[in-house]
């Protein structure tokens, strides 16, 4: 047995989330590739009011221009934590959005599912759905992980309505969690656990 494996009883425990193609009925999450990435990436991100309001509760973004977006776009591809994903729309066969794993602790058996945006066109429809989907699937079916995060700045309200109805539980605010873009975050905390994935699961399959 490797190092990055855990045996509890008959069953293994590998590791991380693979850095592999999942997908789903509606999407793809593939790896993020900086070159093929970025042009779709950036037009359904920036030009708009509309489009630029998905970053204003990240700690990045909107970017200047397309090379600014696909140098940050190359960082992510590098880093092995957060694991970025571009999420492919298979019927417009356009790239939508991104999502990742992150802060993954495979010796506790635990990750957060994070830096998740979707153009405008997408939001509010079974795209992020499935993406939680496939990514709760890896964490708890695949990796046997005991326990799923989902953090976001409490006064994005519609992160937080997405965690309530995909089966996440609020377990409280940090207050002053964070500096971002000149200002103080609290942080709003949510999970799932392995033990509430079962009905989860039933409910979107």
């Amino acid at each position: 047995m490797t190092q990055s494996s855990l045996q509890v009883g008959n069953i293994i425990h590998v590791g991380v989330p693979q850095i592999t193609d999942y997908t789903g009925k509606f999407i793809t999450l593939s790896p993020v590739n900086p070159q093929t990435d970025v042009v779709e990436l950036y037009e359904c991100s920036h030009g708009s009011e509309m489009k630029e309001q998905l970053w204003t509760y990240m700690s990045y973004g909107p970017f200047k221009n397309k090379y600014n977006m696909q140098k940050w776009l190359e960082d992510c591809a590098e880093s092995d934590d957060p694991i970025f994903f571009a999420v492919h729309h298979l019927k417009s066969k356009q790239r939508v959005g991104m999502v990742s794993f992150l802060n993954i602790v495979s010796d506790m058996r635990r990750l957060e599912l994070g830096h998740i945006w979707y153009s405008p066109d997408y939001q509010r429809s079974n795209v992020n759905t499935e993406a939680i989907y496939l990514m709760l699937c890896e964490a708890f079916d695949r990796l046997k992980y005991r326990r799923v995060e989902w953090k976001c700045d409490s006064l994005n309200e519609r992160s937080r309505a997405a965690a309530l109805r995909l089966g996440f539980k609020f377990e409280g605010i940090f207050r002053q969690h964070m500096i971002i873009k000149g200002r103080n975050r609290n942080t709003a905390w949510y999970s799932m656990l392995d033990s509430e994935w079962t009905v989860v699961k039933k409910n979107n399959v």
